[in-house]
């Protein structure tokens, strides 16, 4: 199975940057649409961003657009999400993802994501 580890969440203050890292173990991301999720205290899990396995296609929540960017380095078998200018209601638990299908990735909708990774928490705060 394809196992997803998150890293690179903590404190951040608003007008910040951070970068989310999402790094696969015993498999490659290569032929993988990655997505990313979050969800916040009370609230149900948002789609927040998508990459397609090359890396020519990108999608983004109205919310983050642009603020967020999300690349990828499939030598390094790894997933970025660069949260630039955060604002204290992008708090939250990020969470990365894997698909097969690219358009349903682009979508950022759940329940086409075979592999979920444990998340990584994010606080935007002064």
């Amino acid at each position: 199975q394809l196992q997803l580890v998150e890293s690179g969440g903590g404190l951040v203050q608003p007008g910040g940057s951070l970068r989310l890292s999402c790094a696969a173990s015993g498999f490659t991301l290569d032929y993988y649409n990655i997505g990313w999720f979050r969800q916040a205290p009370g609230k149900e899990r948002e789609g927040v961003s998508c990459i397609s396995s090359r890396g020519d296609s990108t999608s983004f929540a109205d919310s983050v657009k642009g603020r967020f960017t999300i690349s990828r380095d499939n030598a390094k078998n790894t997933v970025y999400l660069q949260m630039n200018s955060p604002k204290p209601e992008d708090t939250a638990v990020y969470y990365c993802a894997a698909s097969p299908l690219k358009s349903q990735c682009l979508g950022l909708r759940g329940p086409y994501f075979s592999s979920w990774g444990q998340g990584t928490p994010v606080t935007v705060s002064s």
